[in-house]
């Protein structure tokens, strides 16, 4: 049969199989020494029963007890090993389950580490005197909180900016509607003028022919200076629409501007945003660890019940051995004391007969012993 090893990467169920195996292959071997001593036994017994017993030992009588002498030293030197085998594979399991669990241990040892480090990486990024279980929930909470204000208090704002935008904008565009109308009645106005001062024009051009030159003179002379002080009048009124126009233009760039503040500041709380978000994924991450931990814990637990049943069962199988070793110290030195006996001479058939009552209880004894 060939032996699985057993290493830290096996199963709880594959651990067992191969402790099923052993335990299978201990039975099997029992049963071929008993089955061994069953089958020697049988052709000394026949040969017992068909020779009464006589005064002196005979040639046939020695070579019979010779031969039995090899057998049993044979089936002792098989039943030692076959006991090393099992000694070996019991030894062999419990050394890879002591390799497991320093593995185990290790890579707990590891982690409890890293939680440590992330807990203290915790402390000193919120300022924490004490974690408790409720922690992580509170701070949750607080950054849901805090991230809500912020968002309505950015909607708001957005929205009152936006407001104050479409405002000046419907302002804008009303005011360059009146401007424009003002230009055109005032473009209007001044060909009119023109017309009107053309007119006036010819016809005192032509009144000049009739007055004479001195009426004429004090005629023109009021008319330019009628012409000069609407003129000036005119250029007055523009002046003043021109600055309305220039105060106007000069509020557009003003809410211009603070459109491009509010880009800016909108970049900023997105930002910021971003980064409030990394911060719940750091604390997201700290309830996967917590979770691995507990995880961890669950395994570790369970390893160590494994390990407490396994190390009872080697520990039954190991007593269980020192007494079969025992018992066969205790048959090999009653085999040999009789063999000596028998070699001398003395009490010949009640030492064979002895032999084969020892070598039977010696198979029965392991039987009892499962």
């Amino acid at each position: 049969m060939v032996k699985k090893k057993v290493s830290s990467r096996n199963t709880k169920a594959e651990i067992l199989e191969a402790f099923e195996e052993l335990k299978k292959e201990k039975v099997t071997l029992e049963a071929q020494m008993k089955q061994r001593d069953r089958g020697s036994n049988l052709p000394a017994t026949t040969s017992a029963t068909k020779n009464p017993p006589q005064d002196k030992p005979t040639v046939e009588k020695i070579e019979t007890k010779d031969d039995s002498k090899t057998m049993n030293k044979a089936r002792i030197s098989q039943i030692v090993r076959d006991l090393e085998q099992l000694q070996i594979g019991f030894g062999g399991a419990a050394s890879n389950l002591s390799e497991q669990l320093i593995a185990e241990a290790s890579q707990f040892e590891e982690l409890q580490q890293f939680i440590q480090e992330e807990t203290q990486k915790l402390s000193e990024l919120h300022d924490l005197e004490e974690i408790t279980e409720d922690t992580l929930e509170t701070l949750i909470e607080t950054y849901e909180e805090n991230a809500k204000t912020f968002g309505e208090e950015r909607s708001e704002r957005q929205e009152t900016l936006e407001q104050q935008i479409e405002d000046l904008r419907k302002y804008w565009q009303k005011e360059r509607e009146i401007h424009q109308r003002e230009i055109k009645e005032r473009n209007e106005s001044h060909q009119t003028e023109r017309q009107r001062e053309e007119d006036e024009y010819q016809y005192n051009l032509a009144l000049e022919l009739i007055l004479s030159e001195e009426e004429y003179e004090q005629r023109k002379k009021l008319l330019y200076q009628e012409l000069t002080e609407e003129r000036q009048g005119q250029e007055k009124v523009w002046e003043e629409r021109e600055s309305s126009i220039l105060e106007q233009e000069k509020q557009y760039a003003e809410v211009k501007h603070k459109v491009e503040i509010f880009e800016g500041e909108k970049e900023k709380s997105v930002k910021r945003g971003k980064e409030i978000g990394k911060n719940i994924g750091q604390h997201q991450a700290k309830v996967k660890a917590d979770l691995r931990a507990k995880e961890v814990e669950g395994t570790k637990q369970n390893y160590q019940l494994q390990i407490q049943s396994l190390e009872q069962t080697i520990h039954s199988q190991e007593s269980r051995l020192q007494s079969l070793a025992k018992q066969l110290d205790f048959a090999q030195k009653q085999v040999q004391d009789l063999a000596v006996k028998a070699i001398e001479g003395t009490s010949n058939l009640n030492s064979f007969e002895a032999i084969k009552e020892i070598a039977l209880e010696q198979a029965k004894t392991p039987q009892k012993n499962k």
